[in-house]
């Protein structure tokens, strides 16, 4: 194809592939007839790998990650879903990189089209295709238009509300945000308090801790963890892949991923904050390597607080730099003196391998 060309699909369920040769993120944003998202929910990447008729598929750094466009799920007064793809490295343009998008049939995997955007230099996002509806006929369409500023200049663009600015912290002096305006994404060292209407978030919360190998690297084994405190920073406890439960089932653990595969979280760990004993105020979650391998073979780990109730995400905290060591403190939980709660990010590495060699530097971090 060429930019601007277009095919008709003569199938229902399409896949469109964008390889290159470094590892690209790519994602989908389902449209409405002008032109933006209905909702974030619209946005499907690989923190949010489903939504109607739309699905992402991680290739892991070994593969293409995949768009799935179901055209008979698509929600009525969708009439767009633009396929996006950008570098995975901070700040690397598309610049002496050739991506090339593939349109398949997603049930037999044949192709119906390929599409290489011509010409590209300093962009360091893409709108590569787009599958969409005219007189009730679905279509796909080559576009390359490029993004000076990455995939959050799309996202903008097309209505995703991208780190607004109600959404991060404020200044010192300003007073602590709070989840009273939906969730919140952290820098390192920021604070939110787990209130929402004026009441402490007295209730299940669950930290979901997610990574995935750097580009075209090995499995990666990392474990997921929490080191419970006193008021002393004296250790109480830890709950890992080793002891799933403690505190009497206050804190409980998935359990162990071995390799890190796959959207979405690869742990989690749900913590009853109301059956905590009374003794315990501060929690720090970490994430080692228990294999030895650096933190600068991963991608994209972060951590996110869920209500476990709803599953709604209420704190995100996305680690952007990485350092060549084998652990680090994601993010800690500390009891106040009025019983509210609060989050701080960290993204503090230190070298250690194992949850035991974590208390020590977690308890100096408190």
């Amino acid at each position: 194809m060429t930019p601007g060309s277009n095919i008709p699909l003569p199938v229902v369920r399409v896949a469109v592939d964008v390889s290159a040769p470094v590892r690209l993120d790519v994602s989908g944003l389902l449209l409405t007839a002008d032109g933006k998202v209905r909702s974030d929910d619209d946005f499907i990447f690989y923190n949010q790998p489903s939504g109607p008729g739309v699905t992402y598929r991680s290739g892991n750094g070994t593969a293409p990650d995949v768009i799935t466009v179901d055209t008979s799920a698509v929600p009525p007064g969708i009439e767009k879903i633009v396929v996006t793809a950008s570098p995975d490295a901070a700040g690397q343009t598309f610049q002496g990189i050739e991506p090339t998008a593939t349109i398949r049939n997603a049930d037999d995997g044949s192709v119906l089209a390929t599409f290489t955007p011509p010409r590209l230099g300093a962009e360091t996002a893409l709108v590569v295709v787009e599958i969409y509806l005219r007189n009730g006929q679905w279509k796909a369409r080559a576009v390359g238009q490029g993004y000076a500023n990455g995939l959050a200049g799309i996202a903008t663009d097309f209505g995703v509300s991208v780190e607004e600015p109600a959404s991060a912290p404020p200044a010192p002096g300003t007073g602590k945000v709070n989840l009273d305006k939906g969730r919140v994404s952290l820098q390192k060292n920021q604070t939110v308090s787990l209130v929402k209407g004026g009441r402490p978030l007295l209730t299940q919360v669950k930290m979901g801790l997610g990574w995935e190998p750097a580009f075209r690297g090995k499995d990666i084994d990392l474990d997921a963890s929490v080191i419970a405190y006193g008021p002393q920073r004296n250790h109480i406890d830890s709950c890992y892949f080793g002891k799933l439960t403690i505190l009497s089932g206050a804190i409980r653990h998935s359990g162990d991923n071995l390799t890190g595969e796959g959207a979405g979280d690869d742990e989690v760990i749900t913590v009853d904050l109301g059956r905590l004993p009374q003794e315990v105020t501060g929690l720090v979650f970490t994430v080692n390597s228990f294999s030895g391998q650096k933190f600068t073979e991963v991608a994209k780990a972060y951590c996110r607080l869920m209500d476990a109730a709803s599953g709604e995400e209420l704190v995100r905290f996305d680690l952007t730099g990485a350092e060549p060591q084998t652990g680090v403190m994601m993010a800690k939980l500390i009891r106040q003196f009025s019983g509210e709660w609060e989050m701080t990010a960290m993204g503090d590495f230190v070298k250690a391998r194992t949850v035991r060699n974590m208390v020590k530097p977690a308890s100096q971090a408190l």
